[in-house]
């Protein structure tokens, strides 16, 4: 089969491999309709995250259909049309029980690789890193997807690929950053960073009942797409003093929660974005953090923030001081994907939603590496690539 796959920084390439096969009586092979690049996966792209290997197929927010099972999956049938969500869970673990989903405990046979660098190993991951299983990935014709029994979700007739694809990751992502918030009726929440997280960031903060939201970028097409799709009121970092602005629009007060939609590669225009970057690409430190310490400073005195944005190592200059005197209380982590798929799906189904909103661009798989490259550098306008199978 056709996948992509890494082959080092700014190389990605479309190979020929091997097709899945079933390993477990809990895995099923999925023949992949739709798959989208992330934003996460720049990192892979860039470089950034380690335990890489040439020819790791990439990618984990992918659907389609079923094509063969295990012995032990029962919730789903060949032919059935499911999503996926990018983190992988075993249904019975500690974590998982308790709704921990992205926490599971036994999805990642190379645990020990992350518990050497975070104490515990979190879930699995599709195509993102050995340290993190060292799963192939979604961008690909075929797919094998473990613990299927709890990871395949069916998908009603009459909904499209466009409409479900990003249950599998973003709209969750930024369901869950918007639920870290403990929105309450009347707040104000800030979103740093108007990707396709940022957008559903905002959009989930509306649905769970903030009053304004205020979102940060740069880039002119995202700060538009903010405004005119999920009615944000908009400020570019570049044309001003963003906490100073917040403070005005919030009555010196600040907002009441505020969301890092940007993570790790983030970019800045004072002198620390800058110390970033350089300490950064010296590998003397892992994360740019410039976002996170905009957040921990303009939130209100005992608001609340929620990252996000994906963060892999060690920071540098963090105002904890900021977070600690101000009781602010911090909420993160990788999304708990099974958990709110099905009710996400059900906005769906509604019309409260329809997440095809963010689709600027669809490819074919062949075009992957074009597709990543207008994606990184935000050329053509682009905010999200589809590549069709």
């Amino acid at each position: 089969m056709k996948a992509v796959c890494w082959h080092g920084a700014n190389d990605v390439r479309v190979d020929t491999v091997p097709d899945p096969k079933i390993l477990n009586p809990r895995d099923a092979i999925i023949k992949i309709t739709s798959t989208a690049i992330c934003g996460s996966d720049l990192h892979l792209y860039n470089g950034f995250i380690p335990t890489m290997e040439s020819g790791d197929i990439l990618g984990h927010e992918f659907m389609g259909e079923v094509v063969e099972l295990g012995s032990a999956v029962k919730n789903v049938q060949i032919g059935d049309r499911v999503v996926v969500p990018f983190t992988i869970s075993c249904g019975n673990c500690f974590f998982c029980q308790r709704d921990l989903w992205s926490l599971c405990d036994n999805s990642n046979p190379n645990g020990w690789i992350a518990e050497k660098m975070y104490g515990h190993s979190p879930a699995g991951l599709f195509g993102y890193t050995h340290m993190l299983g060292g799963y192939a990935g979604g961008q690909a014709e075929y797919a094998r997807v473990p613990f299927a029994d709890v990871g395949l979700f069916k998908i009603p007739d009459g909904l499209s690929d466009d409409q479900v694809l990003f249950l599998t990751d973003i709209f969750p992502t930024g369901y869950m950053a918007a639920e870290n918030c403990n929105i309450q009726p009347g707040d104000t929440v800030a979103v740093w960073g108007c990707g396709p997280v940022g957008q559903f960031a905002i959009k989930s903060a509306y649905m769970l009942g903030a009053e304004r939201v205020i979102a940060i970028d740069r880039i002119p097409e995202r700060l538009q797409m903010a405004k005119e799709q999920c009615k944000a009121e908009v400020l570019n970092y570049e044309e001003l003093d963003v906490g100073e602005a917040l403070k005005e629009m919030t009555g010196g007060r600040g907002p009441d929660s505020c969301i890092d939609a940007v993570g790790m590669e983030a970019h800045g225009t004072d002198a620390m974005a800058f110390y970033d970057k350089a300490k950064q690409a010296v590998r003397l430190e892992t994360d740019r953090p410039t976002a996170l310490r905009q957040v921990l400073v303009a939130c209100r005195k005992g608001g609340h923030v929620s990252l996000a944005g994906v963060y892999g190592g060690f920071l540098d200059k963090v105002p904890m001081g900021a977070a600690f005197n101000k009781g602010l209380t911090l909420k993160m982590g990788q999304t708990h994907v099974h958990r709110y798929l099905r009710p996400l799906l059900e906005h769906v189904q509604n019309g409260d939603i329809d997440p095809s909103f963010v689709i600027t661009h669809k490819m074919s798989l062949e075009d992957a590496p074009t597709g990543y490259e207008i994606f990184k550098h935000k050329k053509d306008n682009c905010i999200k690539v589809v590549l069709k199978p």
